[in-house]
């Protein structure tokens, strides 16, 4: 079923077929659509090669993509790389491309030799759950992770 998908390692050149969705993801998650600002975020983070981004295309139609961004493990010295994003088209859900495009980020991650690949979803996305561990992904047991917004109020 998987093989009508082809994997795409993109580039500066493929931010009109990331860019759509990369905007649906944001409006999966509750955002408010801005085709303008997605293909500008995406054209920064490649343009700046400050992500890889894989997506998948069912014919010509980019159908599915995940977002990856390097960082360091400063205890191991090694490098981490955080699967950010990970959207699949409602179309072509449930068909495997997902879990082509997690295998794609392991890849991409083992070949570069980091020592891990990270990701976070939501508590209620039971669904993508699945997914993971079934790849064999675990939840970090290990860890809390917090988070501070420090966006500057425009009061």
């Amino acid at each position: 079923m998987t093989d009508q998908f082809q994997i795409v390692h993109a580039q500066p050149t493929h931010v009109d077929d990331v860019a759509p969705l990369f905007d649906a993801y944001r409006c999966w998650y509750g955002e408010k659509s801005d085709p303008d600002g997605a293909r500008y975020f995406i054209s920064q983070r490649l343009t700046a090669h400050e992500s890889e981004i894989f997506y998948a295309c069912c014919g010509d139609q980019a159908v599915a993509f995940a977002q990856v961004y390097p960082v360091f493990s400063s205890v191991s010295m090694e490098r981490v790389w955080i699967l950010n994003d990970l959207y699949v088209d409602e179309s072509v859900r449930r068909q495997g491309v997902g879990t082509l495009l997690l295998e794609t980020a392991s890849e991409f991650a083992q070949a570069l030799g980091a020592i891990r690949l990270e990701l976070e979803t939501k508590h209620d996305n039971k669904i993508a759950q699945a997914a993971y561990e079934a790849l064999g992904w675990k939840q970090n047991a290990d860890f809390v992770r917090y988070s501070l917004d420090v966006r500057v109020s425009a009061d």
